[in-house]
């Protein structure tokens, strides 16, 4: 017994100790074997045999789990000092995280409204076709569903194709006017290009007011200068498109940041720059929510589109690559 507790002392790890608790007390063991002596010996003997393999088995018992708790102590400490960092000394490498540019541009444009007293809302990336398309007068079969291509779930929903959705809720929550509200967000659209990618984010605005308050001569206002906050001194206009919701609707566009309107490869030589549509509510829109005698105004821009105008960024692309030579210059 004396050279299975030298064994038990001369263990330097945990796996040598545990090669000593099966020699002990495994299948065919040494403690083992003594109680199973016990079924064969003499009943005068029994009584002592039992007292000593009892002895013996709290002891080794004792000694090993001294000694796990040992080895267990000193395994620790040794992973500790060669995990230990030292905090103190100096590394000029660090890097550190920045906005993307897509959120940062996004902020940019909710903090300008916020301050013009518009609310932020927001609604379900999974939308029904009654708010993504019907209440904005986009009926089933309706044309102008092919400029959107989109993306549809087994169950008949679909993943919002724009945030004009989100005007729809917020004018049924409201149940009547004033409604004054931006509405920011991820859109998903089947296409990729250059300027278009599956997902992408679009703030949304609609303005309105009881009987005829509100006209485009106030969306003209709101705009112009909303542009000009986001790109400076530019000049600003309007020209005719068609929207589904809006009547009359407007594509609007600022004079050419990078060439100050005198032509350019970005331009294409047109010296202007589209940036976003607006218009003014169609009757039916206000119908489809139950509203009458109330007058407004809605305008939709996409926001990477903002962003590449701002940063100079070519390719919409490399804005969701997570290409990290192109975010540590956002630093």
């Amino acid at each position: 017994m004396q050279e299975i507790k030298a064994k038990i002392d001369a263990a330097a790890s945990l796996g040598e100790l545990e090669a000593v608790r099966l020699e002990l007390f495994g299948k065919k063991g040494i403690i083992t074997q003594l109680f199973a002596e016990l079924k064969s010996a003499a009943p005068e003997q029994k009584k002592e045999l039992a007292v000593s393999a009892n002895e013996k088995r709290d002891y080794f018992s004792e000694l090993i789990a001294t000694k796990k708790a040992s080895l267990e102590a000193a395994e620790q400490k040794e992973a500790m000092k060669n995990e230990a960092i030292d905090v103190t000394l100096f590394n000029e490498n660090v890097s550190c995280g920045a906005l993307h540019p897509v959120m940062e541009t996004m902020d940019k444009i909710i903090d300008y409204f916020i301050a013009q007293n518009f609310s932020v809302e927001s609604g379900p990336l999974i939308e029904d076709d009654f708010h993504n398309f019907e209440a904005l007068n986009l009926p089933k079969y309706h044309p102008a569903r092919d400029m959107q291509d989109t993306f549809y779930l087994n169950d008949g929903r679909l993943l919002r194709t724009h945030t004009s959705g989100v005007q729809i809720r917020t004018m049924e929550k409201f149940k009547a006017p004033p409604v004054r509200m931006i509405a920011p967000g991820a859109v998903f659209r089947r296409d990729m290009d250059l300027t278009h990618t599956p997902m992408f984010h679009q703030v949304e605005g609609l303005v309105v007011e009881q009987g005829d308050r509100v006209s485009f001569a106030n969306l003209k206002y709101v705009l112009e200068e909303f542009l000009r906050y986001m790109f400076g001194d530019v000049k600003v206009r309007f020209r005719p498109s068609f929207f589904p919701f809006t009547e009359p609707s407007t594509e609007v566009d600022i004079s050419c940041i990078f060439c100050h309107g005198e032509g350019c490869r970005v331009c294409k030589q047109t010296g202007w720059l589209e940036v976003l549509g607006s218009g003014v509510v169609d009757p039916n829109v206000f119908k489809a929510v139950g509203w009458k005698n109330v007058s407004g105004y809605a305008f939709g821009l996409g926001v990477e589109r903002f962003a590449m105008l701002l940063h100079g960024i070519p390719d919409l692309r490399s804005l969701f690559e997570g290409d990290i030579r192109l975010l540590e210059q956002f630093k």
